[in-house]
C-alpha cells in the first residue's frame, strides 16, 4: 500500500434529515439523490477539479488542489440547490450541509486521511441545511479572491478535535442577514421544542402544547439546568427544524423534542434527547397511558421525563469535562470530574474527596461539591472497603461540617437538599429534620431519582424499612441506567431491618455483584446468612469482608434499637461469637 502526503482544500458533504428523508419514502429519496449526484454535483466537482474521494449515504468526500475551487464548488452547488427548492414542501427537501478545511492529509489506495479531513467533516456538522461552514484558514486563503460575506461565529470545540477551530459561516446571498450564534451558557443548557401532534386531529394541538408546557416547568426545576423559555422554543412550531440550527440559534448544548399521539382513549408520547452540536441522540423513550385525565398523564410524564434527562445530561457533562484538560480547572470542571471518578467502577472515594476538596478551596460555598463531600465522608466512615478511616472521628466532624455548610449556601436546589440530608441523618442529626428536608427536595423536583434515593435511605435510617424500598423502587425507575447497586443495596437493608432475610440476601447478593467494593453489602449479608443458620456461607461472607478490610464493625445505620439489636446478634453469629 503506497502512501503519500500532500496539502489540499477538502469539502465534506451531507444531507440534512437523511434519516427522516428515508423514513418517509426510502426509494424515492435515493432515486432524487442519484439523480442530483448525475446531474449536478459530478458535474460541478469536475468543473472546479476536485476529486470525488469516496461516498457514504448521505455523504460525500471532495479533494482539492484549491481553496478557491472548492469554495466555488461548494458555492454552486447550495445555490443551484436553493433554486431546486423553492416549490418543494420544506419536510421534503434534499439539502446539503458543507464543511471545508485545508491542510496536511495522508493519501493512501486514494482514500484520504487525517486531522484535515477531520476537521472538514466537523465543520460539515456545523453548517446548517443548504449553509457552508469553513476554517479560517479557508478563509484567509480565499480573502479577496471571492465575491463572498464570511461570518465570523466563533472558537468552537469540534468533538474528537483536541484543539478549538475558528469557523466562518459563508453567506452565499448578500442580502442574507445572518443570524447571530448565541454563546453558550456557563452550564449545561437544552431547549424543549414543540412536540408534534400526530392525532390527526388539529383541536388536539393544546394536549401536545400542554405536555411541552409541562416538561419546560419540570426541567426548569433543576437548578444547575439553563432551561430555554417556552416563548423561545415555540417559535419553531410547524417548521421543519435542524437541531444543529436551533442549538446555535437559541444557545444550547441539547435539544428535547418528540411527538403526542391520542387515540381510543389513549394517548403515546415520544421524547428523543439529543446533543445539538453533534446531532448524536442522547436518550430516547416512549411513554402510554389512558387519557381519561390528560391533566395528571402531562404531569406522570413531565415529571418521568426530567427524572431520565437529568443523569442523563449529567452524564454527558461528565464526558465533555473528563476531555479537558487536566491545569488550571474551574470549580465546576472539578466538582464533574470527581462526579465521574464516583460513578467509574473502581471508584476510589480518596480521589473524589480530593477533586471536591479542590473545588471547594476555589469557590466554598459550592453547594454541590459541599454536599457530595460530606456523602463521601459517610463512604470513608463505614461504607467504602477502599484504604479505611485512619481518623473516623475527625472523618465524622468534617461530615458534618461539610453537610452543614452546604445547608446555609444552598435556597432550594433538590440535589443539595436531598445529599445533605443524608450525610446529616447518617451522621446523627434529628431524623425528623433531615426527612423534611429530603421531602422539600422531592416537593421541588419530583423527578429527582437521586432525591428518592436519599429518602429511601433516610427512611431505612428512621426505622421504616418498608417506605425506604418503596422510595429506593421509585428512584431505580427514574434512572434505571445509573448505577443500581448503591439501590439494591438499600432494598437488601431494608429487608433485613424487617426481618425478611430470605428477600434480602438475594438483593445484598446482586449490590455486592455491581460493587464488590462496598463493604456494609457484606456485613448484612452474613448477618443475614447467620439468623437462617445458613453459618458456612456467613462464614465465607466474612471471610471475603475481612478480605477487603481489616473490622467487621458492629455499628450500624440502624437507629431503631430492634433492628440494631438484629444487625448486631446476626453479625456475632456469623462470626460464630453469638
Amino acid at each position: 500500500m503506497s502512501q503519500t502526503r500532500r496539502l489540499a482544500a477538502i469539502l465534506a458533504a451531507d444531507v440534512a434529515g437523511y434519516s427522516r428523508l428515508i423514513g418517509a419514502d426510502e426509494g424515492g429519496t435515493l432515486e432524487r439523490i442519484k439523480a442530483l449526484r448525475g446531474e449536478l454535483l459530478d458535474p460541478k466537482i469536475a468543473e472546479r477539479n476536485g476529486r470525488l474521494v469516496k461516498t457514504a449515504g448521505d455523504g460525500f468526500l471532495v479533494e482539492f488542489g484549491s481553496v478557491v475551487d472548492a469554495l466555488r464548488c461548494a458555492v454552486d452547488v447550495q445555490r443551484e440547490m436553493s433554486g431546486r427548492n423553492t416549490d418543494v414542501p420544506s419536510d421534503n427537501r434534499i439539502e446539503f450541509r458543507i464543511g471545508i478545511n485545508v491542510g496536511d492529509i495522508v493519501v493512501e489506495d486514494g482514500d484520504i486521511f487525517g486531522d484535515g479531513v477531520n476537521i472538514a467533516a466537523r465543520l460539515e456538522g456545523l453548517a446548517e441545511p443548504g449553509g457552508i461552514c469553513v476554517s479560517a484558514r479557508v478563509r484567509e486563503d480565499a480573502a479577496g479572491r471571492l465575491d463572498l460575506v464570511f461570518e465570523d461565529i466563533g472558537e468552537q470545540s469540534p468533538k474528537n478535535i483536541t484543539r478549538p477551530v475558528r469557523v466562518f459561516r459563508v453567506v452565499t446571498d448578500k442580502r442574507t442577514v445572518p443570524t447571530p450564534m448565541l454563546a453558550l451558557p456557563d452550564k449545561p443548557s437544552i431547549a424543549v421544542l414543540p412536540f408534534a401532534n400526530m392525532s390527526g386531529d388539529p383541536e388536539q394541538e393544546y394536549f401536545a402544547d400542554g405536555m411541552v408546557e409541562e416538561i419546560i416547568t419540570a426541567l426548569s426545576r433543576i437548578r444547575w439546568l439553563f432551561v430555554i423559555a417556552r416563548n423561545s422554543s415555540f417559535t419553531y412550531k410547524g417548521q421543519a427544524t435542524d437541531v444543529k440550527q436551533v442549538g446555535r440559534e437559541l444557545g444550547v448544548r441539547y435539544v428535547l423534542e418528540g411527538s403526542v399521539r391520542k387515540a381510543s382513549g389513549r394517548v403515546r408520547i415520544t421524547a428523543q434527547l439529543i446533543e445539538a452540536e453533534t446531532g448524536a441522540h442522547l436518550w430516547a423513550d416512549r411513554f402510554d397511558g389512558e387519557i381519561a385525565d390528560v391533566f395528571d398523564l402531562q404531569d406522570q410524564v413531565a415529571t418521568a421525563v426530567a427524572g431520565v434527562i437529568e443523569p442523563t445530561l449529567q452524564l454527558a457533562e461528565v464526558q465533555r469535562a473528563s476531555r479537558r484538560p487536566t491545569n488550571d480547572l474551574a470549580a465546576y470542571d472539578l466538582y464533574l470530574r470527581a462526579y465521574a471518578t464516583m460513578l467509574s467502577p473502581a471508584r476510589n472515594t480518596t480521589e473524589v474527596l480530593r477533586l471536591l476538596d479542590a473545588a471547594i478551596a476555589r469557590d466554598p460555598d459550592f453547594g454541590p461539591a459541599l454536599a457530595w463531600a460530606g456523602i463521601c465522608h459517610i463512604w470513608i466512615d463505614a461504607v467504602d472497603a477502599i484504604g479505611g478511616c485512619a481518623d473516623p472521628e475527625g472523618n465524622r466532624r468534617k461530615g458534618l461540617e461539610r453537610g452543614r455548610r452546604a445547608l446555609l449556601v444552598v435556597r432550594d436546589d433538590p440535589a443539595i437538599l436531598a445529599n445533605a440530608a443524608f450525610t446529616l441523618a447518617y451522621l446523627g442529626e434529628d431524623i425528623g429534620a433531615m426527612i423534611a428536608l429530603v421531602d422539600r427536595a422531592l416537593s421541588l423536583n419530583p423527578g429527582f431519582a437521586r432525591g428518592w434515593h436519599a429518602s429511601g435511605g433516610i427512611r431505612l435510617i428512621a426505622g421504616q424499612p418498608d417506605m425506604a424500598i418503596e422510595h429506593v423502587e421509585r428512584s431505580l425507575r427514574l434512572s434505571p441506567r445509573a448505577r443500581v447497586g448503591w439501590g439494591l443495596q438499600l432494598i437488601g437493608i431494608a429487608h433485613f431491618a424487617a426481618a425478611r432475610f430470605e428477600k434480602a440476601i438475594p438483593q445484598l447478593l446482586l449490590g455486592i455483584q455491581e460493587d464488590p467494593n462496598f463493604a456494609t453489602s457484606y456485613r448484612y449479608l452474613a448477618a443475614s446468612y447467620g439468623h437462617l443458620g445458613r453459618l458456612a456461607e456467613a462464614g465465607e461472607t466474612v471471610g471475603r469482608l475481612r478480605a477487603i478490610i481489616p473490622w467487621i464493625g458492629m455499628d450500624s445505620l440502624l437507629r431503631n434499637p430492634q433492628q440494631h439489636e438484629l444487625y448486631v446478634s446476626g453479625l456475632r453469629l456469623a462470626t460464630g461469637e453469638g
